[in-house]
């Protein structure tokens, strides 16, 4: 059975971190600014590059500090490099970029986790020191797991460490797949069986009503510390709530999906450079966290054998999943083909063009089975999997 890796990332927050950090994450925030700006007057994209031109220079300068210190630094200025070029291309970055965050990336040979003892041994100037973390139940389920780099991280609310966990699980080979067409309102999937289910998250109402009650703050108070705490603490109450509904919604498609063995998704990396609507319509799809969906319920549904594979979502809004003809609006949200006369829910035919996509590039043979009979069939079981709350207190 073929194995895929599962990457995730969990944070650690420390018991009363020494000020021993503050210098080490000033030293740390010198040297990347150094690298970034002789990587933007030399023009430097390659991470080895860049080591090999500036090291000896850092080594004696910084003599005291670990090597390995000097290592991640050439690949976060590289990277924040790359970055700025790109935005800069687009005409969206003006100047010369700058780093600005308090954040110190950690390899292997800076840092040793211990779940069991609850520490993290990290290297520093002064030697090894040793240093306590919150737990957390989540972190019972990383035992066992390959740890990789990790990110040190200053906040208003204290001092982080996220590290990435890594872990091999076997993928069995799909029988069929489950189309699961993403909506900023809603989630329809084509099941196998000729049925379709559509979940309403009702996370538009939960973004936009967060969204609104920021703009008032913004408004009716000056700018300072209250405003900074308010905008702050709305910002965490809704990644919370959407966090929360996005694993319960990623639980379900991989629960419907577990018999069949396979999801198929659209892929949707380039989806917010596409967005050119009004600017109202704009701010509600950048909203939209379609990308951390989707990562939740590819994970979710490795762990559990589940094939996840992402398709070209060209045209599965526009062309009959029945006789492949164009389809033209025909009423709120419903799609007609004037070929064979299929008439559906617009998120029907996506979620069944999806899964269509996938048995055609896995190979997989389409059951006569999978296609509904009647035109009732293609109409979606609907439910909700999140109430809509208010914003109040």
């Amino acid at each position: 059975m073929p194995s895929e890796t599962i990457k995730l990332t969990a944070k650690f927050k420390l018991k009363n971190p020494p000020r021993e950090l503050d210098d080490l994450f000033s030293t740390y925030h010198k040297i990347v600014n150094y690298l970034i700006t002789y990587a933007f007057e030399n023009n430097v994209t390659s991470f080895y590059r860049l080591k090999k031109e500036t090291y000896k220079n850092l080594r004696k300068e910084y003599s005291s500090l670990p090597s390995h210190y000097l290592y991640t630094a050439c690949q976060m200025a590289t990277s924040i490099y790359k970055s700025y070029r790109k935005r800069k291309r687009k005409g969206k970055a003006r100047g010369k970029p700058v780093f600005k965050k308090e954040v110190i990336m950690l390899d292997d040979h800076l840092f040793k986790l211990d779940l069991e003892k609850r520490v993290i041994k990290l290297s520093t100037p002064s030697g090894r020191i040793i240093l306590e973390f919150y737990p957390a139940k989540y972190h019972e389920k990383f035992k066992g797991w390959r740890i990789g780099q990790a990110w040190l991280i200053k906040t208003p609310k204290g001092v982080f460490v996220n590290v990435v966990f890594s872990k091999e699980v076997e993928v069995g080979e799909p029988k069929a797949f489950v189309g699961v067409d993403l909506n900023e309102n809603n989630v329809t999937l084509s099941l196998p069986n000729g049925e379709f289910v559509q979940i309403i998250t009702h996370e538009r109402e939960i973004r936009t009503a967060y969204y609104l009650k920021r703009r008032r703050v913004q408004r009716k108070i000056r700018a300072g510390r209250r405003r900074e705490e308010l905008l702050e603490k709305y910002g965490e109450r809704e990644r919370n709530r959407v966090n929360d509904l996005h694993h319960k919604l990623a639980n379900k498609i991989v629960e419907l999906a577990e018999k069949y063995g396979g999801i198929a998704l659209e892929d949707l990396t380039e989806i917010r450079e596409s967005i050119r609507y009004s600017a109202e319509m704009n701010g509600r799809l950048h909203r939209w966290s379609f990308r951390k969906l989707q990562s939740m319920i590819e994970y979710k549904a490795k762990l559990r054998g589940v094939k996840v594979v992402f398709v070209n979502p060209a045209y599965t809004s526009s062309l009959c999943p029945v006789c492949g003809g164009k389809l033209s609006p025909n009423g709120h949200r419903v799609l007609k083909c004037s070929n064979c006369g299929f008439e559906a829910d617009r998120d029907v035919v996506g979620s069944w063009n999806i899964r269509l996509k996938a048995l055609k590039m896995w190979g997989v043979t389409v059951p006569p089975e999978s296609h509904p009979m009647k035109m009732g069939g293609w109409k979606p079981t609907r439910y909700e999997i999140n109430a809509p709350h208010t914003t109040n207190g």
